[in-house]
């Protein structure tokens, strides 16, 4: 396989996506797998370079992608005109700008002009101000793709999907169906088994209510949904287990006996995510016929334009996009010729 072009959207430009990029690819050891382009402007990556005292690394400045050096971490130069940088601060013009290299990274997707997409973090209120109804990536990329997304959290210790994402914790109930916990399940199944190259994933449900409702005293969720959804699935082939109570689910043991993990809700799994994978997690959007991952932490305004991000969860998304779309390869052609006749 050729090496992997890997499309990178710039992010908040006064967050600290910048940073980390060029952080992770002043190794140049990352460029032996993936040749990464980058979606910005030559002066945004200047101004980011010189506030954060990164030296010795320089893009290779393109016009356009059949331009890209394989041996050099490329910018593909989308705006000529003077751009302020203001660290820390939201802005509606750094919100339009990081539309723009999402919308221009998301249309070489589709030409297929990269393989796999790494999206830098962005303020959505910031986008907002220009673009009203945008939500954030997964939607967006929803929109411009086939398939219907499921977020995933990646890290060596777990992989956990969720029944419900942005929505208000008073919302939640009302998401809690045999029927979405039984889709939410089979997706990230399907996912395990194409994009990572799990066989028979043992996939692990998590309960809604304290201690998985105490047999209905603290909840009958668990009873009118989440056990019937299990017995579904398990009729259905999917070896799924639960629901386990999530205040002592996420011990060592747990996590090394399951492929995959079902939460029900946003925070619930995202706690325990960020508290043992922050530094190295990855958000990977599965579900569709492209491949997204990013980072898991935000612009983190209150530290841009120091120098100090830490760039590892960055990398291991870059890492994972391209794991993921060998697997996915791998998968393909393994299903086209299950038994590998030669013609």
């Amino acid at each position: 396989m050729s090496k992997i072009k890997v499309g990178i959207t710039i992010g908040d430009l006064n967050g600290i996506g910048l940073e980390t990029i060029i952080k992770t690819f002043k190794d140049s050891r990352m460029m032996e797998f993936c040749t990464p382009i980058v979606f910005g402007s030559t002066k945004v990556a200047a101004l980011h370079r010189k506030s954060t005292k990164i030296k010795d690394f320089s893009f290779n400045v393109i016009n356009h992608i059949n331009q890209a050096n394989s041996k050099r971490a490329n910018l593909l130069n989308i705006w000529d005109n003077d751009i302020d940088v203001n660290f820390g601060k939201s802005t509606a013009k750094s919100g339009a700008l990081s539309f723009d290299s999402l919308k221009q990274a998301t249309n070489a997707l589709k030409n297929k002009d990269i393989d796999v997409l790494v999206t830098a973090p962005i303020n959505k209120s910031s986008i907002q101000k220009n673009v009203p109804g945008f939500i954030g990536h997964t939607e967006f990329l929803e929109g411009n793709f086939q398939g219907d997304s499921l977020m995933i959290m990646i890290s060596e210790r777990m992989k956990i999907a969720f029944v419900t994402g942005h929505v208000s914790l008073s919302d939640v109930k009302k998401s809690i169906s045999i029927e979405n916990i039984i889709l939410k399940t089979k997706k990230l199944n399907t996912s395990l088994i194409q994009d990572f190259g799990i066989r028979m994933p043992k996939i692990a449900v998590l309960g809604l209510n304290p201690h998985a409702g105490e047999d209905g005293l603290l909840g009958d969720e668990e009873t009118k949904y989440i056990i019937p959804a299990i017995k579904q699935l398990k009729k259905e082939g999917i070896i799924a287990f639960g629901p386990y109570s999530a205040d002592s689910f996420f011990t060592n043991k747990n996590m090394k006996s399951f492929d995959g993990i079902l939460s029900m809700y946003h925070d619930q799994g995202l706690i325990a995510f960020k508290t043992l994978s922050f530094s190295e997690g990855v958000n990977f959007t599965a579900g569709l016929n492209v491949v997204r991952t990013s980072p898991v932490h935000g612009t983190a305004h209150e530290i841009a334009g120091q120098g100090i991000a830490d760039e590892r969860s960055f990398r291991e998304a870059v890492f994972t996009a391209c794991d993921i779309y060998k697997k996915r390869v791998e998968f393909e052609k393994l299903n086209k010729n299950p038994l590998g006749f030669k013609s």
